[in-house]
């Protein structure tokens, strides 16, 4: 249990002060031990960090799935935009969102590369569910007969470039973001296959 105490503090910490700025005793303050007693569960802060950022990452992972089973019911693209205010509020609410989004963007000098082996199982496997999602919509007649993978890669995209919105800029920016990106993804899925088909002619054309 002790273990368990330490990483959540942990991870409340780093969510708002980021790793150089988290003390290892304003943690064990918080859980009521001294300094030393943290080294007995984790090697170092190094370690404590990696363990409560990939807990982190499976805290949303679970929240995300959920988000898509409690809203089973609405049309896909209200569940699909639904995503941006849902993240958004997330984020406010949620140290795990916080820490998760302000690492994949900025993780620590140093420890890149053992963010990004937390990070991107965590992107491929979103966007893995997101296009078995995707296939239903079209089984369901939601969506016409597209490339899926590619839709799901468009998809992740977006929520990449507007989700940064949320550490840079406002709440105002952020939604000013989805309002003008959102037509132009709903409308571009939907014509995935034409698009395709008009490059392969020209491809045909020009050789």
């Amino acid at each position: 249990m002790t273990a368990q105490s330490i990483r959540n503090a942990a991870l409340f910490h780093f969510a708002r002060d980021g790793y150089e700025g988290a003390s290892l005793r304003a943690i064990a303050d918080d859980v009521g031990i001294k300094k030393p007693s943290i080294y007995a569960h984790f090697s170092g802060k190094e370690d404590l960090f990696l363990q409560a950022l990939a807990h982190a990452f499976q805290e949303v992972k679970r929240h995300t799935l959920e988000y898509f089973r409690d809203h089973a019911e609405l049309p896909l693209e209200d569940r699909l935009k639904g995503v941006f205010p849902w993240f958004e509020k997330e984020y406010n609410a949620s140290p795990s969102t916080r820490l998760m989004l302000r690492m994949s963007y900025f993780p620590p000098p140093g420890l890149y590369n053992e963010v990004m082996d937390i990070a991107h199982p965590f992107l491929d496997g979103m966007e893995r569910s997101l296009n078995r999602l995707l296939q239903r919509a079209v089984r369901h007649g939601e969506l016409p007969s597209i490339p899926t993978k590619q839709a799901a890669i468009a998809f992740m995209t977006s929520l990449d470039g507007i989700t940064v919105e949320i550490i840079y800029g406002s709440s105002r920016r952020y939604n000013r973001r989805l309002e003008a990106a959102w037509p132009v993804f709903w409308h571009g899925i939907h014509h995935l296959n034409e698009e395709a088909q008009k490059i392969v002619l020209e491809g045909e054309t020009s050789s």
